[in-house]
Formats: structure tokens, sequence, C-alpha cells
């Protein structure tokens, strides 16, 4: 087998292409669930510590596994966020002091064992269970409805008729019933699923809903997503659930202090098989649903809650060889190429070594029996060599001095841990660029993806960025499996892409530490690219949500001739340079924070906060003392109303909503605002 990173990446997803066929279409499948899983979990630890070979037609790409026309996409009510994570007291600890930052008062903790499963959204409608969907990305899952309602812990009925309740939780399977499984896969002559995570997995996602019927999954409860408004406490939440016959787990627990926290998460992970099923953390989650408003989220997770995680399991193997991947910004990551060991419910083939420093300081070389973890449980990591079984005069690994894509000069700046191909000319940059300005996340090319990036490349059709917009269609028609058809698909690929917000180009321009985020709150800002362009760094750096360290390299960008000579090609091509349109709106709301909570009969929530938005003022998402007007429609969040009351914020209904979007004003103290 190949130890070159892309080749492997390739072999991968020809494999995982050739078996989705095979299961999807054919039903006719060759591997087990457990051994298909492990070639996506290898694509994905390959795309992880090389994620310059990620492509956006890639199988770890799409949500969850691979999506069968059984499986429908839908959109989440609000978003399956992920969770930071703890390992140690004093990462516990420096949990509670960051939210020091937005709360004064003593906080209660409600910690939860952290099921090893599959998240899923059940949603309720007058009580009858009318969908349930996996995370997916977070923002979009798969519908799985007809699997889930074949799980006898997941209730089909309420005891409420509330019109709409969603509950999340854990799907998982039993130990005992992954043994059983086993046990029945071995007496069939069949491969065994490789832990219950998996099999739990390879048991949700069947066509056929009687085979999930007949895995014995099962399912506990960890939130209230929507439904009743009328509690404090989480642990009020929960109590809730129990009571309409959903499953939580049992030993849920209250604690006073992170001190206590801590002996829990302890007294778990001693006793983390003691269970009939799999752990591998506790989520601790601020019990006060008043102080979680307060505390709000960052772009990935809630401030209010952290994972503790267990340590993954090691291993030892052979590191067989370090070799290092240049990706589109010339970065050179070295990476370890191991025997293969299973470690941590997979089969790791290949370990992350991050940067020259890291290599130095573990003192790894290739020969040495070598510790490998699942670092996080999801990127293999070799933690360090077992120096007892070091053979003598082994000697030191040398991070190379050249590029071995082009054999330029491989620099690193001073201060800096990271190494650079010099050359601008390397190919594999100018492939992974390329790759990454047609990605989905970007100008979402179709019909461009890596491979056919790669060939373009080596006919010389194609030779940078700006060579897509001037592609000979007639040299595209003359290659073998270019049909009509095939060049109209990417010529009108092509043509779509001139439209796409400039936020896109941006992120497809691969400035150094401008993130997708970080583009959408630049284009908003500077409205233009031509802004942007003549922008000195401070006046960038003005823009709110873009820092110095992101301003000076989109300044420093726009700065290199070459940069500036493609903008002008793309100028030139008719790419679209304009941002969000400016609000001509009076901002009369200017410098006021508006928070709005329940049902609007004339906005939508969303629509009410753009209202706001649009006037110059903001719409957190939270109240606190900053806030100057709470809007109240029908079902609000009562920890708002509370908090606004206890802060004697004004308290408006949607006529004076509309009055002060009109005016600016809040409604005198002869009107008929609600002071707390």
């Amino acid at each position: 087998m190949t130890t070159d990173p892309a080749q492997r990446v390739e072999e991968l997803r020809a494999k995982i292409a050739y078996h989705n066929q095979l299961y999807h279409q054919q039903d006719l499948p060759e591997i087990s669930d457990a051994e298909y899983d492990e070639l996506v979990r290898e694509l994905k630890r390959l795309e992880l510590d090389h994620p310059d070979l990620v492509t956006p037609d890639s199988p770890s790409q799409q949500v969850g596994f691979t999506p069968s026309d059984l499986f429908t996409p839908v959109e989440h009510l609000t978003p399956m966020m992920s969770l930071d994570n703890a390992t140690s007291f004093e990462e516990l600890a420096a949990w509670g002091k960051r939210m020091e930052r937005y709360i004064d008062s003593n906080v209660e903790y409600a910690c939860e064992l952290k099921m090893d499963g599959l998240a899923l959204s059940l949603v309720y409608e007058n009580g009858h269970l009318a969908r349930a969907a996996t995370r997916g990305d977070g923002r979009v899952g798969e519908d799985i409805t007809l699997n889930v309602m074949q799980i006898q812990a997941v209730p089909h009925q309420l005891k409420t008729q509330e019109k709409l309740v969603e509950a999340r939780g854990e799907i998982y399977m039993p130990v005992s019933s992954f043994k059983a499984l086993n046990d029945e896969q071995l007496k069939q002559g069949e491969r065994i699923f490789a832990n219950p995570r998996n099999a739990a997995a390879g048991s949700l996602r069947q066509k056929d809903p009687q085979i999930t019927a007949s895995r014995n999954l099962s399912f506990f409860c960890y939130q209230l997503a929507a439904g009743p408004s009328d509690f404090t406490r989480h642990e009020q939440t929960l109590e809730y659930l129990r009571e309409q016959g959903l499953p939580v787990n049992p030993t849920s627990k209250v604690l006073k202090s992170l001190e206590e926290v801590y002996e829990f998460c302890q007294f778990w992970q001693t006793n983390r098989h003691s269970n009939d099923y799999e752990i591998d953390g506790v989520v601790v989650k601020v019990n006060d649903l008043a102080q979680r408003m307060e505390l709000g989220f960052t772009s990935k997770a809630p401030r209010w809650a952290v994972a503790f995680k267990f340590p993954p399991e090691e291993r030892n193997t052979l590191l067989k060889d370090i070799m290092v991947s240049i990706g589109r910004s010339g970065k050179a990551t070295p990476f370890a190429v191991l025997e293969p060991v299973f470690v941590g419910g997979s089969t790791v083939k290949l370990a992350t070594l991050h940067n020259q420093d890291q290599v130095a300081l573990k003192d790894v070389r290739p020969g040495d029996t070598v510790i490998v973890r699942k670092a996080g449980d999801v990127i293999p990591e070799v933690v360090g060599p077992v120096l007892s079984r070091r053979p003598e005069g082994l000697p030191a690994w040398e991070f190379p001095k050249v590029c071995p894509e082009c054999g330029a000069d491989l620099a690193r700046s001073e201060g800096e841990s990271d190494t650079y191909c010099t050359s601008a000319e390397c190919p594999k940059q100018l492939e992974q660029r390329i790759v990454h300005f047609a990605s989905r996340g970007c100008m979402d090319i179709e019909n461009l993806g890596e491979r056919t990036v790669q060939l373009f490349l080596q006919l010389e059709l194609l030779r940078d960025i700006g060579g897509i917009y001037t592609l000979d269609y007639d040299k595209v028609r003359a290659i073998e499996g270019f049909g009509e058809i095939s060049v109209t698909n990417l010529k009108t690929g092509i043509e779509a892409s001139k439209q796409r917000p400039l936020s896109n180009l941006l992120s497809g321009l691969g400035i150094r530490h401008l993130g997708a985020t970080g583009a959408r709150v630049l284009a908003k800002g500077m409205n233009h690219l031509d802004n942007i362009l003549k922008a000195s760094a401070d006046e960038i750096a003005a823009v709110e949500g873009i820092g110095t360290v992101i301003a000076h390299s989109v300044h420093e960008f726009f700065q290199q001739e070459d940069n500036r000579e493609l903008i002008e090609r793309l100028r030139q091509a008719g790419v679209n340079f304009e941002g969000p349109k400016a609000s001509t709106l009076p901002q009369n709301l200017a410098g006021m924070s508006i928070v709005v909570t329940g049902s609007l009969e004339n906005f939508s929530r969303e629509g009410a906060e753009e209202a706001i938005k649009e006037r110059g003022g903001k719409s957190p998402g939270s109240v606190s003392k900053k806030t100057n007007a709470v809007v109240l429609g029908d079902g609000p969040g009562a920890a708002k109303i509370t908090k606004a009351r206890e802060l004697k914020i004004p308290i408006l209904n949607e006529a004076q909503f509309q009055q002060l979007l009109e005016t600016g004003q809040l409604p005198g103290d002869g009107e008929s605002a609600v002071v707390g």
C-alpha cells in the first residue's frame, strides 16, 4: 500500500465510491459496515492531518455516512453545536475562569456521562414524533425518522400536547447487544463490528428499517432544545423530558464546585466500563439557564458547557518512516508512516507529527517503536518513542532542506514553528490553491474537482486560478472522457461561480489567517473588494470582528504584485467584487442593544433581528446590563424575561417595537412599556 498521503486518499475515495455503489444502488455489499467504516475513518484521518487534500466531492464532506436516497437532508431548528474539551483539572478550572468574564454569580454544574454514540434530534409536533435527524454538519442532518421509530427507547407520543418540542440526545448500542450482534455475525460467517458506536451507526443507517429494529439500539436524552420555556435550571428540563416518557441517564448529577465536578469525572473515568454502554467522558454544563443566556456561544460551541474527555487508548507500533506533505500555502507538515495498529476503535497507519519542533522534541526516529494514541479520539498522534526498544545506533531524523514536490528550499521564519516551501511555482501548492478556490465553501465550481484540476495542469490547460475563467473549451473537448455534456456542465459551473458572494471569493483566495467567518465579516464591513484593495492595515482592522493579525495578513496579500494581477484578471472575467448592500434605512438604533424573545406576528425571529441591525443596532441572544430593551412575543424565553425584570430593562410589545424601529425612541414613562 502506498505511503504517499495524496495517493492513499485517492485510493480510499475510489474504494468508498465502489462500495457505495454496491451498497446503495445494487444492494450487493462485499464488505461489512465495520470494514466500510474503517475506510471512511482512514480517509477522514488523512484529510485531518492534510487538510489541503480535502475536496468538495470527497465522501468525508458528505453528511455523516454516505447519503442514500432514503435519507433526505433536513435543516435543524437551531444548530447542533460541538463542545470545547478539557482533559485535566487545570483545563476545567480554566474553563470556569473564562466564564467569570461574563457572569459574576455562583455557578452550579450539571454533569452527565458523555455517551459514545450518535447525536440525534427528535422533533415532536402536538406530542407526536414528527422527525428524527442526525447531527450532520451541525446545521443540516439526515432525516432518519423511519429507522428511529423502530427503536423502543424512543417514544412515538409524548404526554404533552405542546405545539413543538425538540429533544436531543444520543443513540447507542448497549455493550451486551454489541457482543451478541458480533457473536451472531461470526455464526453467520460475517465480519464483526469494531465497536458499539460503529455497530450503532451501521444499524441506524439501514435502507430496511426492520434491520434497525433487530439491532436493539437505545437512546438517552440530554437536552430540551425547544418546548416549554418556564424552566430556570437544566435539571428541570431533564425532569420534564423524563415525565414525557423520554429516557434520561440516571447518573446525571448537579454539583456545586469544579472540585466536585472533577471528582465526578475521575470516578467515572475509573468506572467507565461499569455500565452496559460505552462512554468517553463527562459533559459539564452550567445548570442555571439565565446564566447560560449571559454566557452565550462562540462560533463553534456554547461557552456554558465543556466535555471532560477521558484519556484515549494508547498502543505501541513501529514507526516505519517520517514523510513531509506540502499544502496550498506551502506549509510542510511531517507525518508518521506506521506499522498498522488497532487503537481507539480503528486501525491507524498514519499519524500527525505537527511540525519540525514537535519531531525534534519527541525525538522519534524511523525504526523506533513508538506510542500512538488517538488524540481527542479523532486524530492519531505519535506520543513519543519507547527508548528501551530503540535499536542501537539509530540515526536521528532530520527535517528535509528541500521541498519533496519541487526541490525548492524549505524555510521557516524566525519565531514561527512551521516550515514552508519557498517556491511560488511549486506544483503541489498551485494544484491545492486551485482546488481550494473551486471548493464548495469557496467559489463552489461544480465539475472542477481535484482530479480534473490535476489533469488540466498536466496538460497545461490551467496554470493558475485566473486561468479557470479563460479555459480553452475546444481543447477540453479533445480530452478523452470529456464529451459535450461534460464540457457544458463545466462551463456552466465556472460561469455560475462568477456570481458568488464576495466572502466566497475572499475565502477562495486562501489569504493566511482569513477563514470563512472573517471573510463574511470583512465583505460586509468593506462592501467591495476595491475598498479592501485601497485600505490600510489599520483601516481593515477597524472593521468590527477583524483583528490586527488578520488585517495585516489581508493587507500584505493584496500588496503583492502577483495577487494584484490575479485580481485584475478576475475583474476582467466578470467575477463579483461587490459585498452585501449597505442599509439605506436611518441608523436610528445606533448604539442600542435590543433582545428579541418569542414569536412576533409581523416578523420572523430572524426578520426582527435583521430589522434592528439594518438600523444600526445590535440584537444579541442574551440579556445583560448593556441591553436597552427586550421585545416580547408569544412563547418567550422565561430566563430572558426574568433577567430583564431583575435589571429593570424595558420590555416592549410588538406595536412598541415597530414604533422603536420608526423613531429610534423607547416608549416614555407615560406609555405602556412593561418595566420590571
